[in-house]
């Protein structure tokens, strides 16, 4: 296991081979390791690069790469890592088969769909345990396990087992071959992804938090992911940070199950140009590291387009790096506040003795105070745009939907400050205007009002399915998906004017959204005259809008 915290470059996002259609090839892969060489000299901490998925050829039994996206193979990619001091990674499928051909060693562990395999009969798991064997001679150390599915057997077993019996033998059978490998090679790592789970814990952020994942894959794995970051089921009017506040909870949903909070690879951190991170680029960025180092896991990874991060975001992106990368190393990260999913204000702490730091968010749509866990000496070290958080009597005052970062005791020194995030920018004041909305329509509500003389007025629409839990709706994947912006629909009139109404979640989303948030100027509005709001959605499926 691993004994202090690591960064690994994950190069998805740079292309998206399942919720867009950017296939990899060797010359975008070398393209990327070509930039971490580049962000290494520039100091910025990137110690393994990990070739995610799909690099293999389907008939290859994760031997031969995919061609002719690897006309020569991984040669050159394993060598200029190794030349330059970076650990390869390879991304394969715990025992499902996506653009993969079942090999001939593997055809008595499949399972009646011929789409996963059984781990604890048949030739699968000897035969995909010596392919691992094989790349950790050629110089491999990081192995990401996904797509796992341990109900699978063949058709004989499922008639003489219970489901039950069948998931504990393979779950056992997978545990016991990753363990005897790490005894025989002890430089591996390896990260769980998807399908450790034994019940839904990721995706959605509205639902209880309950048990769901084994401790014992603590035994197993370096670290264990906590899903792909998505917009939380929490609205806000800066999409990206409804991304960090699902991150955050899930951290949370993953500790309270019992995961080491250094064991969770929170996967927070996601700059790119395809559909799986909503064609981000670099927008509000910083925000995204800080709270991806603030979580405290010690598998710290950065997925996507190394080439969007120039000198100067090298430079703070190192700066953030050796402010936080030393104190995941001396202490353990702590939560405290409320929790995300319920928009309540949280933060987390990276502390030893009275020397440290506090992340903090405030998801609510309200002006919000929350208790620091700390004394003494504190700085405001890093911020969003627009609402001064007030930092007085151990506690700190938050706009609607903002994040900041507070260094407490040797910390709260001006040579750790970040800055401001320019491109996240939060009122200055907010209040809660209740109007009442009525039905318009099968699936629209409309209301009617008199506006405030000036300022903005910000519209939130949920979409449930029942009283308790929100309906995520998703018009597909890009590049043929239909954008959220033509699903969730604000729109306001006065008279016959239309008035434009700016959203942030006019995207198409292969994960769902279950909310809408626009804002409308109320400048050069006739005060005499109402306005009328109109929110609508095209969700097939039974809703209730509020």
């Amino acid at each position: 296991m691993i004994e202090h915290p690591i960064a690994v470059y994950i190069n998805w996002a740079a292309y998206d081979e399942l919720s867009d259609n950017v296939e990899l090839t060797e010359a975008l892969a070398m393209r990327q390791l070509d930039e971490m060489l580049r962000l290494r000299d520039l100091g910025v901490r990137l110690d393994y690069y990990m070739m995610d998925a799909f690099w293999y050829a389907s008939d290859g039994a994760y031997r031969t790469w995919r061609t002719p996206h690897w006309p020569d193979g991984p040669e050159r990619w394993l060598k200029r890592c190794l030349d330059n001091g970076v650990k390869p990674g390879l991304w394969v499928m715990a025992n499902t088969l996506v653009k993969l051909d079942p090999a001939p060693a593997w055809q008595d562990s499949l399972d009646e769909e011929q789409r996963a395999l059984c781990c604890f009969y048949g030739g699968y798991l000897p035969d995909f345990m010596q392919a691992l064997h094989e790349w950790y001679q050629r110089g491999v150390r990081l192995f990401k396990f996904d797509f796992a599915n341990f109900h699978a057997a063949p058709v004989h077993l499922q008639e003489t087992m219970l489901p039950s019996e069948i998931r504990s033998a393979n779950v056992a059978a997978f545990q016991g071959a990753l363990k005897s490998f790490r005894r025989e090679h002890p430089e591996v790592v390896f990260i769980a992804y998807n399908g450790y789970e034994e019940r839904q814990i990721m995706a959605r952020t509205d639902i209880p938090i309950r048990k769901a994942v084994d401790q014992r894959w603590v035994e197993t794995f370096d670290s264990i992911y906590c899903g792909d970051p998505v917009p939380a089921d929490v609205p806000c009017m800066n999409f990206w940070r409804a991304k960090d506040i699902y991150s955050d909870h899930q951290t949370r949903a993953f500790l309270l199950n019992g995961i080491p909070v250094t064991r969770i690879d929170n996967a927070g951190f996601m700059v790119g140009t395809t559909g799986t991170c909503y064609f981000r680029r670099t927008a509000a960025w910083q925000g995204m590291l800080i709270l991806s180092l603030a979580r405290g896991g010690w598998v710290n990874t950065y997925y996507g387009n190394l080439d969007l991060i120039d000198a100067e975001k090298a430079a703070w992106f190192a700066k953030a790096q050796s402010i936080f990368l030393p104190l995941q190393d001396r202490t353990r990260a702590e939560v405290f506040g409320g929790l995300p999913g319920k928009a309540e204000p949280y933060g987390f702490a990276l502390c030893a003795g009275d020397d440290g730091l506090l992340t903090v968010v405030n998801p609510s749509q309200t002006i919000a105070t929350l208790a620091l866990p700390a004394q003494g000496a504190m700085r405001l070290l890093f911020r969003d745009a627009g609402f001064l958080p007030v930092l007085a009597d151990g506690q700190i005052t938050l706009g609607p939907e903002q994040m900041a970062l507070i260094g407490v005791g040797s910390y709260a020194d001006p040579d750790y400050d970040l800055g401001v995030q320019d491109d996240v920018l939060i009122p200055s004041e907010i209040a809660r205007l209740d109007v009442p909305f009525s039905a318009d329509g099968e699936k629209a509500i409309t209301a009617t009002l008199t506006a405030p003389a000036d300022g903005v007025l910000r519209v939130i629409l949920r979409q449930h399915e029942s009283p308790t839990r929100v309906k995520r709706t998703s018009g597909g994947s890009p590049p043929d998906g239909i954008s959220l912006g033509k699903i969730f629909t604000i729109t306001a009139t006065q008279g016959n004017r239309e008035i434009p109404v700016t959203i942030n979640y006019d995207k198409a989303m292969w994960s769902g959204l279950s909310w809408a948030v626009g804002e409308l100027s109320l400048a050069g509005l006739q005060a005499d005259m109402p306005l009328t709001v109109r929110c609508a959605t095209t969700e097939p499926a039974a809703v209730t809008l509020y």
